[in-house]
């Protein structure tokens, strides 16, 4: 049965003015003619579907859900939305063991990182790529993310749980895949800041993948099986426990707010504004004199900060630049807005990787204008690309501020 939230998406088509702004703004119509734009897929999509299914259905596949289309709508269509249903409505075949497996980030997670350093290995030589090229269709030119031996839940049990408990202010902290098994740093740097500041920071009791990356690889069932786990946890944490839920994965947090009632049909209203990302939950508590930061004297970077895609959507950026810009030896220079092309899983694909590459070469050219050697940037996804096609070094807004942070200072100043 189709809910209320899902007729409202389905009927916005309707106010679309025919102005083709949304094409303009696609990042897939000028490197791939074969897509016939947002606005026919998404609001024209019906009768575009009338008039060849098959290639109605292969066109889908070509979104990369960058959501820039929504950004650019006079008429507030969500026009990705749109374009997402249709996929997910018009797709009955079961995925392909390729789809299957990059899009279980939980699950090849738990597996991998048991045996991180041998699989690391492993998937960075040229005779793996090439096989996983040929039999899988991952595309034996793109650069494979690495694992950590040691999760990031891991180390918190072992490390950290026992110390939160002593903080006045809780929060709870929605990780994701990317910071348990690939980069748990990331996450070790929030609970430093957090815990500086007087923060103390907990685990949901059952966390999950948010569920895009299932839905984008055709395993919508599961997707929704995670997204109901996940708003139970929500909801005890945020209703019962009275913390908020922050995320370091701008697609999480687009994902977890605005993702769930579009396209996954769960009613978050109730929690909703209580989800936030990391960059804006810490800026805001500065901002309201809350709490204070104190930075090393000797902390110096020159970095460029990349929107982005979902976090253009969420129009939080301001939070991360605002964030790095109280650092004083940070100068921080804001690239232009523009899609990376990696899309999730989306740049894997053999069938994309040409596509993804083209879409990112905009940022790319920025990236080389700016002359900067590192790269801030609030998504894991941007991170892997940039760093495999730009050969710079890119950092999550919070890993700059953990590491330009004077922790022993910060404590004084709020009385910890």
């Amino acid at each position: 049965m189709k809910t209320e939230e899902h007729h409202i998406v389905e009927n916005k088509f309707d106010q679309c003015i025919k102005c083709t702004i949304c094409t303009v703004y696609c990042p897939v119509v000028p490197v791939n003619f074969s897509f016939p734009g947002p606005r026919e897929m998404g609001p024209n999509g019906e009768r575009l579907k009338e008039k060849d299914e098959k290639a109605y259905k292969e066109a889908l596949k070509l979104c990369t859900n960058c959501k820039r289309c929504d950004v650019a709508c006079p008429s507030g269509i969500p026009i990705a939305d749109l374009i997402q249903h249709a996929r997910v409505e018009s797709n009955h075949r079961p995925p392909r063991l390729r789809d299957l497996i990059i899009g279980r980030t939980d699950t090849m997670g738990r597996l991998i990182s048991r045996t991180a350093p041998l699989a690391n290995t492993l998937t960075s030589s040229l005779v793996f790529k090439f096989a996983m090229d040929k039999l899988m269709r991952i595309d034996q030119r793109r650069t494979y993310p690495t694992y950590a031996l040691r999760t990031f839940e891991g180390w918190y049990h072992h490390d950290a749980e026992e110390k939160q408990k002593q903080f006045k202010h809780q929060i709870t902290f929605f990780h994701g895949s990317y910071v348990n098994y690939n980069y748990p740093q990331l996450g070790q740097d929030l609970v430093k800041i957090l815990n500086a500041v007087g923060y103390g920071v907990n685990l949901l009791d059952e966390e999950h993948s948010c569920g895009i990356t299932q839905m984008m690889n055709g395993q919508m069932r599961r997707a929704m099986k995670n997204a109901r786990k996940n708003m139970k946890s929500i909801r005890e944490a945020v209703l019962q426990k009275q913390q908020p839920l922050i995320a370091t994965s701008s697609t999480c947090a687009y994902t977890l707010r605005e993702e769930y009632p579009t396209l996954f049909n769960i009613d978050n209203a109730d929690v909703r504004s209580h989800i936030e990302t990391a960059t804006r939950f810490i800026c805001r508590l500065v901002d309201e004199g809350k709490v204070k930061l104190a930075f090393k004297s000797d902390y110096v970077m020159h970095v460029g900060y990349h929107t982005p895609c979902h976090m253009e959507r969420l129009g939080w950026a301001m939070y991360s630049t605002a964030l790095l810009r109280m650092i004083p030896g940070v100068d921080v220079v804001v690239l232009p807005s523009e899609c990376c092309g990696m899309a999730g899983t989306y740049g894997f694909k053999k069938e994309n990787f040409d596509m993804a590459q083209k879409i990112g070469e905009k940022l790319f050219s920025h990236i080389r204008e700016a002359n900067v050697y590192t790269v801030a940037t609030d998504c894991e996804t941007c991170k892997w690309q940039i760093e495999m096609s730009m050969h710079v070094r890119v950092m999550h807004p919070i890993s700059i501020v953990a590491a330009a942070l004077d922790v022993e200072e910060t404590k004084k100043l709020n009385g910890i």
